[in-house]
């Protein structure tokens, strides 16, 4: 017996994880090459009793499943670096978590000691660009009010929703950005 639902969410997966593996599925049937897409996510049994009718237009009206409803946000701008967008969300209070998928270009661990010391920001991201063993991974990056993080990485060269790695620490420097647009 499979351990996994037909969508390929793993049954015994907990909220977050469901939550962070429907974004990343949902942008995976996107293609690649895509913008980062920042998405609020939501109490889905609140959504369903404050906002009967938004739930009905998700289609919970009358899905009985709890957790967390990612509800896409605006286009991110494309003129601002990433971290400093990041630095400027306010959250209302219906929002319990946020989830960020972005896609980067990443270097295995044994070709850190190769990299130059000199390059500046710029330079370093077409020095990993260029190099032979890059891999494209997507990211999606999810944390919750109360501190709680999940995160889904999936490999370019590996794009399926069986080959999607997942875990709590994955990105931490994206986590805490994203905990950031929590705090006062």
């Amino acid at each position: 017996m499979s351990n996994t639902a037909s969508s390929g969410t793993p049954m015994a997966a907990g909220p977050l994880t469901r939550a962070v593996l429907e974004i990343d599925e949902y942008v995976a049937g996107l293609g690649w090459d895509q913008p980062a897409r920042l998405f609020a996510l939501v109490d889905t049994s609140q959504l369903r009793s404050q906002e009967p009718g938004l739930a009905e237009r998700l289609g919970l009206a009358d899905d009985a499943s709890t957790g967390f409803t990612p509800i896409e946000q605006d286009e991110l701008p494309a003129d601002s670096p990433l971290d400093e967008f990041l630095g400027t969300i306010a959250w209302p209070d219906a929002v319990v978590g946020c989830a960020l998928s972005v896609e980067r270009l990443m270097l295995p661990p044994s070709a850190e000691a190769s990299v130059p010391d000199s390059l500046d920001d710029t330079q370093l991201a077409k020095w990993v660009a260029a190099h032979p063993e890059r891999q494209e991974v997507r990211m999606t990056v999810a944390v919750l009010r109360d501190g709680e993080r999940e995160s889904a990485l999936r490999l370019r060269e590996k794009d399926s929703s069986t080959e999607v790695l997942t875990g709590s620490d994955l990105v931490p420097g994206l986590a805490e950005a994203l905990a950031a647009t929590f705090e006062e």
